[in-house]
């Protein structure tokens, strides 16, 4: 099991897009960010359904036999770096070797045994599957923030788990205490 630390990077915070983001994979949404470093950052995106692809398919394809509650699971799209690479953020109360914590109460499996836990009942309570993930190279998100294309801030686990796909970005946002109609584009100025 691995800890990110606490260098004052941004890992297990939100990373919300601003009104004006433009890039169709990134327009309106919530990021949590799993790892931020001087080496670049690493996040799965939190409100956008993958559409082409069901948990019972997924697991069909994996052959792993789906559970009794495996039909109201969505697999979600978590960015459009290595989309065919699946990632489960769930809650500490399932561990495995190769999970990582990345903040009180949250953690990353990028594993199968992940979701045959899962889809056998005996997984996380809380659990958010995605295939892909957001990675930014060195210096490339701070840039992005100073250029105003993000906000940030903490998570919750809340909104982060929750099943209401549609509202999360404006709940993020409110959730900071900003009124997301009154956000400007200029860079410094809101």
């Amino acid at each position: 099991m691995l800890k990110q630390d606490s260098s004052g990077y941004l890992a297990g915070q939100f990373l919300i897009a601003m009104p004006q983001m433009r890039d169709p994979r990134f327009e309106r949404t919530v990021v949590y960010l799993c790892a931020h470093s001087p080496e670049g950052a690493m996040g799965i995106v939190i409100n956008r359904n993958f559409e082409d692809l069901t948990f019972p398919e997924l697991l069909e394809q994996l052959e792993i036999a789906p559970g009794d509650d495996t039909r109201e699971i969505r697999v979600q799209f978590g960015g459009p770096v290595e989309g065919g690479r699946g990632f489960v953020l769930h809650s500490t109360d399932y561990m495995h070797e190769s999970s990582m914590v990345v903040d009180d109460g949250v953690a990353l499996t990028a594993t199968v045994d992940v979701l045959k836990a899962i889809s056998e009942g005996t997984g996380p309570k809380q659990h958010l599957l995605a295939l892909g993930y957001a990675g930014w190279g060195a210096g490339q998100l701070d840039h992005e923030i100073r250029e105003n294309a993000w906000l940030n801030g903490p998570a919750d686990r809340d909104i982060l788990f929750d099943g209401d796909l549609d509202r999360k970005w404006e709940r993020a946002i409110h959730k900071l205490g900003i009124d997301f109609t009154a956000l400007s584009a200029e860079v410094g100025h809101a």
